[in-house]
């Protein structure tokens, strides 16, 4: 899944960017991925997300702890421990030493279904709640009227967990953050991005609110700042690697982009659930090639421009204030759209999930053990890639 082989000198002056997606449990990948990225000793510049890849990103900028490694793991561990305890019946359990029979498969896409419905009735205690549960009957004035609710979940106790591992304090301008923190959404009124970027702003609690307010899965938006309303940011795009290089279009930069929507795939769908599967896969996928295409020919073009600017600079010889007036401004041209434009892509990576048993619910799927497992495969497929390139 590399695009490019061989990791450049360390020591050159480029940006590590680390691009998450979102996909909600399925954003326990990603926290496999950065472990397996600090144990390599990759420092990370930028971190960038969507949604639940937002929130990934929020606590890699903004860790309490100085192993934010640790801190994401645990937050995650803490996910799969509020998500409603219940007994499969043995024979919904799946045997690990044949993962490839079709009875496990079943078995795995089973347990998915069984855990997404749980979360749907009964809510995550970490995560979100269903407005109906009765905690909400004194607090929420339209318990009673149903037919005016704009939706059916409550995610703030999201945030309740959050402040345990992230101090907001460092997501803002100098606030010394573990890395620059971008996170997206859209705004309802407009459908216009929002671009929260921790250089420029002080992200807080409710921008994280928005970011994560998805609205086919019933989640609610939230007023970011006085007058704008947010939703979730994979609305638009779920892959916020244009808002990097956007917002960041000096620097060159090495992109390691975590995918929990594979693009590709090597069957065609068998069944009405699998066709569902593979539109919202596609649906979610990264479509950021064009991206990196423009900025490699952006720089392209401008170092061709600048040789001839060189080489007109070098025979110019004009006396006339007129001619070197024009000159003078062509120059101050060029160096504009250098300076606004002049980063390069050196190296983009691809860390892809791997769906051997495709399920249209895995994404609500917060089990303990599935949390675990998927933790687990995005660091194996991480230290993969980092030894294959180290290869080259």
């Amino acid at each position: 899944m590399i695009k490019k082989s061989g990791i450049p000198n360390m020591l050159d002056t480029i940006e590590n960017v680390l691009i998450l997606q979102g996909g909600g449990s399925l954003g326990a990948f990603a926290c496999g991925v950065f472990k397996a990225l600090v144990k390599s000793k990759i420092k990370i510049d930028i971190v960038a997300g969507t949604s639940i890849g937002g929130v990934n990103a929020t606590i890699i900028a903004g860790s309490k702890d100085d192993h934010p490694e640790e801190a994401l793991e645990q937050f995650w561990l803490e996910l799969g421990e509020g998500s409603p305890n219940f007994n499969f019946p043995p024979e919904l359990v799946p045997d690990p030493t044949s993962l490839l029979d079709f009875p496990t498969t079943s078995a795995l896409q089973a347990k998915s279904i069984l855990s997404f419905y749980n979360s749907a009735i009964y809510g995550n205690k970490n995560v979100f709640l269903p407005r109906w549960l009765p905690r909400y009957s004194l607090t929420d004035p339209q318990y009673f009227t149903p037919y005016k609710w704009t939706y059916l979940f409550d995610h703030s106790p999201l945030l309740d967990t959050l402040e345990k591992y992230v101090n907001f304090n460092k997501l803002q301008p100098d606030g010394n953050s573990n890395a620059r923190l971008i996170i997206t959404a859209v705004n309802i009124l407009n459908a216009e991005p929002l671009i929260f970027d921790s250089s420029k702003q002080q992200i807080t609690p409710m921008h994280i609110l928005g970011a994560t307010g998805y609205p086919t899965y019933y989640f609610q938006w939230a007023e970011v700042e006085k007058g704008i309303y947010a939703w979730d940011g994979s609305l638009l795009s779920n892959t916020p690697l244009r808002e990097v290089i956007d917002a960041s279009p000096i620097n060159d930069k090495r992109i390691f982009l975590v995918e929990n929507y594979p693009k590709n795939t090597d069957k065609l769908p068998t069944s009405l659930q699998e066709v569902q599967h593979r539109a919202r896969d596609i649906m979610f996928s990264d479509k950021t090639l064009h991206n990196i295409q423009m900025s490699k020919a952006i720089t392209y073009y401008l170092r061709l421009i600048d040789d001839l600017y060189n080489m007109l600079e070098r025979h110019f010889k004009s006396e006339k204030k007129e001619e070197r007036a024009k000159f003078e401004k062509m120059r101050a041209k060029y160096k504009k759209i250098k300076e606004e434009h002049g980063s390069e892509i050196k190296n983009v990576f691809y860390i892809t999930r791997d769906e051997r048993f495709p399920s249209l619910y895995e994404n609500a799927d917060f089990s303990l053990d599935t949390i675990k497992n998927s933790i687990r495969d995005g660091e194996s497929k991480t230290n993969q890639i980092l030894k294959d390139v180290r290869m080259d």
